[in-house]
């Protein structure tokens, strides 16, 4: 955990150095030359879409709202971006690209040992998403009503997390450090126990949990679900659980022959 706790995340993930990274995707849109105006046009415009968003959905915020909210005249949005699909594009760029570059990229202490690697990647992409929570928070809970070229986008950001996820696991197997049969599945489950975190921070405040609480805890539970020891009575847990699935088979109020 400590290799993520030293990098530099408020800095690396700004809104301007995030929006400076767009105007480099997107250059040959932004119709303005100035780079730091334009980074800094960027910024307020990103940082109000996220806000409005957050507040009555990408869907119903008018251009108008934006410009309002932004500071810049309706033309001046226009300089940016052509279209509000335009402007999702940009967001939703952004959040996938770092994602993969930040995921992908593990220090060299971690990359051959499958539960040091399993640690920095959950550690890595809670601290991700606390730096960009607005930013995560959009993209979670916005996709639903995005056009559909957009919501593919979503969805193929969350698989890609997990197979990002689920390469490291294998690894695991591979060595021996874990024990599943289910590797897809197992960082499938993962995956929502990472969003839990900046989409419900709220109850996480309330409760006083830290995110380095947060973080040792996730990574304890999983470490625990993939060990490959065996803990006294699991097997039995197992047949209850059978057990349990069997009766829940049965119709209401019918019971089982003994």
């Amino acid at each position: 955990m400590d290799l993520a706790r030293q990098a530099p995340w408020p800095n690396a993930f700004s809104t301007e150095v995030l929006c400076a990274r767009i105007l480099e995707r997107h250059r040959d849109s932004v119709r303005v030359q100035k780079t730091r105006l334009a980074v800094a046009n960027l910024a307020r415009i990103i940082s109000a879409t996220l806000a409005l968003s957050n507040k009555q959905g990408f869907h119903a915020t008018t251009l108008r709202q934006l410009a309002e909210a932004s500071g810049l005249s309706m033309g001046g949005l226009y300089t940016y971006f052509d279209s509000k699909p335009t402007l999702l594009s940009m967001i939703l760029g952004e959040v996938a690209a770092t994602a993969v570059e930040v995921l992908t990229a593990p220090p060299d202490e971690v990359k051959t040992d499958a539960r040091k690697h399993l640690d920095w990647v959950i550690a890595t992409h809670i601290r991700m998403s606390e730096a960009m929570q607005p930013w995560f928070v959009f993209a979670f809970m916005e996709a639903k009503s995005f056009p559909p070229a957009e919501r593919q986008r979503a969805v193929d950001m969350e698989v890609t997390t997990e197979k990002i996820i689920a390469d490291v696991i294998r690894q695991g197997v591979a060595s021996g450090s874990f024990a599943t049969d289910e590797i897809t599945l197992s960082a499938s489950l993962i995956k929502p126990l990472l969003q839990d975190w900046y989409v419900k921070r709220a109850k996480y405040r309330r409760r006083g949990t830290s995110i380095d609480s947060y973080i040792d805890a996730v990574g304890a539970f999983v470490g625990a679900a993939l060990s490959k020891n065996v803990r006294p009575g699991a097997p039995a847990a197992s047949g209850a659980r059978s057990r349990t699935r069997q009766a829940a088979r049965e119709r209401p109020g019918r019971r089982t022959r003994q």
